[in-house]
């Protein structure tokens, strides 16, 4: 899956891998470490994308141990995951921000999208049947310049 990369917000990544699983309660390990890394350089990354990182860094890390820290980090919020409609979840270090996706209809590549319009949740519903809300997950979907070169 090709993945279109737009520049991380300077607020979005913490300096370090270990001040981050630190800020969050976590535990520093080497596997943790290496799975926080591989996401600095894999926006919108599967869990078999992050495990084929780590492994150029640690042969011997098995795909349960980068699952459990995918796991871990998003339960501390420091890692979002989304699920687009058909497609693997995906990880990504951008968070905290509300803001959306737009995904490639033919080559799957995936790019951030900043919030539709005000603050978050960005966008209002016409009714909220008495929930309290935080945020909306919008996901757009067209063709990648690439696929629409491609195509005409």
């Amino acid at each position: 899956m090709t993945d279109l990369r737009a520049p991380e917000p300077a607020a979005a990544v913490v300096a370090s891998a270990s001040d981050a699983l630190r800020a969050a309660g976590l535990r520093v390990t080497e596997p943790r470490l290496a799975v926080y890394d591989a996401l600095r350089g894999l926006p919108h990354a599967s869990a078999d994308a992050v495990h084929a990182a780590v492994a150029e860094r640690m042969p011997r890390a098995s795909i349960q141990s980068v699952y459990n820290a995918l796991g871990d980090f998003t339960d501390a919020g420091i890692v979002r995951r989304i699920e687009p409609a058909g497609h693997a979840m995906l990880f990504e270090l951008r968070i905290g921000d509300n803001h959306h996706h737009i995904v490639c209809t033919s080559c799957g590549a995936v790019q951030d999208v900043d919030c539709a319009v005000g603050h978050a949740p960005c966008l209002h519903p016409s009714d909220a049947h008495g929930f309290t809300l935080s945020s909306a997950e919008v996901t757009y979907w067209g063709l990648c310049p690439s696929c629409a070169a491609a195509a005409a």
